[in-house]
């Protein structure tokens, strides 16, 4: 593997307002780089033996929801009635039998479940039933390490939390956001205040192993007092673990929308400044009440028994078998994504076909480069761990952007290891993309 980036003078951050775009680094190499040409190679994949050491994750998209959020940018549908909904499950499932049958993932276990959306806890507990115990027909779950599940507090009540429980789910993720009401209006959430605590306390009598509940910092009409009170109210629920994100807006959203028909560049939220102070006196609080930081994201009360499955293998390279449409799944290197659209998804089952949109297979230079990245985002990375199953040592191959980082505060740096600060944990998102290969740089300050 070749040097990463030539080294020039760095250019100066820049650190402003929130305008438009996507900055959060959620895989390796980008989206845009995935095309519909590259889809065979999913296809060869399958046909290959199974390997015996990469742990198998399943994902299912639910892409129903009561209310699209302004802020939102998944595929979501606001407008499905039961026998459409029905429709869609049953063709995930055909789906997902298809691929279970191939040679590279028959009579494999799922290491870890994961149903996101959308709004999974949008489905009925009948519905909810008789997807997973399909789904279990086709991959098993017998000792998965978790079954994780999101869900909407307002979609939530004994029955259906009960529902949940029974069909395996280990980890709940209740997407709070906010705790005002008038803040949850204006940002088009679906819930109110009233319904968080009653879904998460009934929750908790009913014995699941790991709640979360996600809080966005910079929502449109937020104070510095309300999020003070959201951070105090979040620490009184207790969960087992809070994840923090910073409001971003993406070009598909329709805060978006309304920017541009406005003719405005800069989003009404807080600024990128602002965002990263709110976090940070977040996790100074949380931390008085017990939890331990664990990522750019996470804290967590109790970080022996509490663990983020899903996240940790796929940073680290596990396979996913993701269904559903506009779903994202890596199978043997190879990065896929669904159609976008339920229309021609819904068509390309019906002709026996898989309903693949784009696709990506990954060189080992580029696998390496995904898991010292997305792994950044934990806050500290040992070289030692790369040496030994890449062949590459990042204090060589990152010299620079390494440098670089310890240079401006953003980190430090021996031989053994980089270790973020505070302050570069809180904008790792942006600071990430220095890392990228210079094919694949949208933008960076080594050119």
């Amino acid at each position: 593997m070749s040097a990463a980036l030539e080294p020039t003078t760095p250019a100066e951050p820049k650190v402003e307002k929130t305008e438009a775009g996507n900055y959060f680094v959620s895989n390796y190499p980008p989206f845009s780089f995935w095309k519909p040409e590259m889809i065979p190679a999913v296809k060869e994949v399958l046909a290959g033996p199974a390997p015996s050491d990469v742990p198998l994750g399943v994902y299912f998209h639910i892409p129903f929801c009561r209310k699209r959020c302004h802020f939102c940018y998944f595929k979501v549908y606001t407008d499905k009635n039961a026998q459409e909904i029905k429709a869609y499950i049953d063709a995930g499932l055909r789906e997902m039998a298809h691929y279970a049958a191939q040679p590279y993932l028959a009579g494999r276990k799922a290491h870890f479940v994961y149903f996101g959306g959308g709004t999974p806890s949008y489905l009925s507990v009948p519905q909810l039933k008789d997807l997973t115990s399909r789904m279990k027909d086709l991959v098993s779950w017998d000792g998965a390490a978790e079954v994780a599940f999101e869900a909407e507090p307002g979609t939530l009540n004994e029955k259906k939390l009960e529902g949940i429980r029974e069909v395996g789910v280990t980890r709940l993720s209740l997407g709070v956001e906010n705790f005002d009401d008038h803040i949850l209006e204006t940002n088009g959430r679906a819930h109110r205040s009233g319904e968080i605590e009653k879904a998460y306390r009934f929750a908790r009598t009913l014995g699941f192993e790991h709640i979360n509940i996600d809080l966005i910092a910079g929502m449109m009409n937020e104070t510095e007092e309300n999020w003070k009170v959201c951070v105090q109210k979040a620490i009184q629920l207790g969960p087992d673990a809070v994840t923090i994100y910073q409001m971003e807006v993406p070009y598909n959203t329709t805060m978006y929308q309304q920017m541009k028909a406005e003719g405005k560049v800069t989003a009404p939220v807080a600024d990128w400044p602002t965002k990263r102070r709110w976090v940070s006196y977040a996790f100074d609080e949380f931390v008085k009440a017990g939890y331990t930081v664990t990522s750019a994201y996470t804290v967590v009360k109790d970080p022996q028994r509490i663990k983020f499955v899903y996240r940790d293998a796929l940073w680290e390279g596990a396979d996913l078998l993701s269904c559903g449409v506009a779903s994202f799944g890596h199978l043997g290197g190879v990065h896929y994504q669904n159609q976008a659209e339920i229309g021609p998804y819904l068509q390309l089952l019906d002709a026996g076909l898989p309903p693949i949109f784009r696709a990506y297979p990954t060189s080992a230079e580029e696998r390496f480069v995904r898991e010292f990245i997305l792994k950044m985002k934990l806050g500290r990375s040992e070289f030692a761990y790369y040496q030994r199953k890449f062949g590459v040592n990042p204090r060589q191959f990152f010299a620079q952007q390494l440098q670089w980082l310890a240079h401006e505060g953003f980190a430090s740096l021996d031989d053994q290891a980089v270790t973020l600060t505070r302050d570069g944990l809180l904008q790792i998102d942006r600071l990430l993309h220095d890392f990228f290969l210079p094919q694949h740089r949208q933008y960076a300050r080594y050119t």
